[in-house]
């Protein structure tokens, strides 16, 4: 009888990677597959955010649910991995004591031993350590589902900005190898693979040597790009720190490089970006998008905001308005300071309201669906590259796919179209998403 696997994962693009992954390691090792529900699973596996403080919430709301599962059949295992097992360890155990393994981001390869373990001791199993690389070399080769994949190519952050736990979840940066990346690329591209997604916390970040000499990423990007089937190369998510004058010129040399860029600012205020230790200024954050623009005209520039930061002001919001207003952006996250144990800014006094915090993220969410509609507006008229990824989520009988400023497009089409590039006239934009029509199939 087939094991059932239950995998709910919460957060961000590494944690999709990092589930895809739990999941291929599980298959292989034990032929698990997939469920649809805790109810009808012999296993249940958490892969979890502590990013933002209701991400944590609702992991502990799920258990509840794995919880009766496991009450109507006590065989029934519960694993939590990512990184509120990471952050939590063995304190977890004693908020949810019927959890049977707790595995951090770099041990979910030991998932099959930890739940061996578990089975012949009967006692909870618990590793949250830092093997760094370990956990790419021990991987199995990746499913293909699509013709888009993720490729890891770095784990954990080294900056240490003042809001943010993920240096403490998933350790100091570690990078891949040039050959060990290039070789996954290959791989996927010769089982059908047209677009990549470089994935790391800080993915501009990534050092390494390329035939014994130090390499950078704009370095990577060029051999990533220049590997035979894959059309288009994407990353996330970028640091400004690291976003050199070579990165921007690959956006100029680099065709198969999408025209879009997620580059997280959190604020438009110097004092505040001080405070956060993100270690630029708004000046320099400006500056970046102005020399990639002129690098790549239309390219799509992204970003993160975190809005109510202990002791952000009147002016210092106000700064942050006025950059939304000078970088246009294309799209933004924007949230509230939410404060995180064991951080430095937890520590830090925080006198404003939180309704007033609340006004603030309404006018700078407000700021930029404008600037989000127009840009998607400026886009009727234009033929569009778009990868076809399947079936339109509202129409059934129409086709969607992403255009190169990751813009989701619905259409008419056949299936038969499906995993293939399409050149796609926009002529309709709506808040979320474009309408378009074939052109041209390749």
């Amino acid at each position: 009888m087939t094991a059932k696997l239950y995998l709910r994962t919460f957060g961000c693009q590494m944690n999709e990677y990092d589930s895809a992954r739990i999941a291929d390691v599980l298959a292989q090792s034990d032929g698990y597959r997939l469920a649809a529900s805790p109810e009808e699973a012999d296993l249940i596996v958490y892969n979890t955010c502590s990013v933002r403080e209701k991400a944590q919430e609702k992991l502990f709301t799920e258990l509840g649910r794995a919880r009766r599962a496991k009450r109507a059949r006590p065989e029934v295992l519960i694993a939590v991995g990512g990184c509120v097992a990471s952050q939590e360890g063995e304190a977890l155990l004693a908020r949810a004591p019927f959890v049977d393994v707790v595995f951090g981001p770099q041990t979910l390869h030991r998932l099959p031993e930890l739940l061996a373990r578990r089975r012949a001791s009967a006692r909870p199993q618990v590793d949250v350590s830092f093997p760094e690389i370990e956990k790419f070399d021990r991987l199995p080769e990746p499913r293909v589902e699509g013709a888009a994949a993720f490729v890891s190519i770095m784990e954990g952050c080294s900056k240490y900005c003042s809001f943010c736990v993920v240096p403490y979840t998933r350790g100091r940066e570690v990078f891949r190898r040039f050959e060990d990346v290039i070789a996954e690329v290959a791989a996927l591209a010769a089982r059908g693979v047209k677009e990549v997604t470089l994935l790391g916390q800080n993915v501009n970040a990534w050092r390494g040597t390329i035939d014994g000499e130090p390499a950078d990423f704009a370095a990577l990007l060029g051999y990533v790009a220049a590997i035979d089937g894959i059309a288009r190369v994407r990353y996330t998510t970028s640091h400004p720190r690291e976003f050199t004058g070579r990165l921007v010129r690959a956006h100029a040399e680099l065709e198969a490089l999408a025209p879009h860029v997620h580059l997280p600012v959190q604020s438009g205020s110097d004092r505040v970006l001080a405070a956060m230790k993100r270690g630029y200024t708004a000046l320099e954050y400006r500056s970046i998008v102005r020399r990639l623009r002129r690098a790549r005209p239309g390219i799509a520039v992204t970003t993160d905001f975190i809005v109510g930061f202990p002791g952000e002001t009147d002016a210092d919001f106000e700064a942050t308005l006025a950059l939304a207003r000078d970088c246009a952006f294309d799209g933004a996250f924007a949230f509230v300071y939410s404060p995180r144990p064991g951080t430095p800014a937890a520590e830090l006094p925080d006198p404003t309201p939180r309704a007033e915090k609340l006004a603030r993220l309404a006018r700078l969410n407000a700021l930029v669906a404008s600037q989000a509609r127009a840009a998607a507006e400026a886009k009727v008229g234009t033929t569009e590259r778009v990868l076809v990824e399947g079936r339109s989520k509202k129409r059934a009988e129409e086709l969607a796919g992403r255009t190169g400023c990751n813009r989701v497009v619905n259409f008419p089409g056949d299936p038969s179209l499906v995993g293939r590039y399409v050149e796609v006239r926009i002529t309709g934009a709506a808040p979320h998403s474009l309408r378009g029509e074939i052109v041209a199939a390749h």
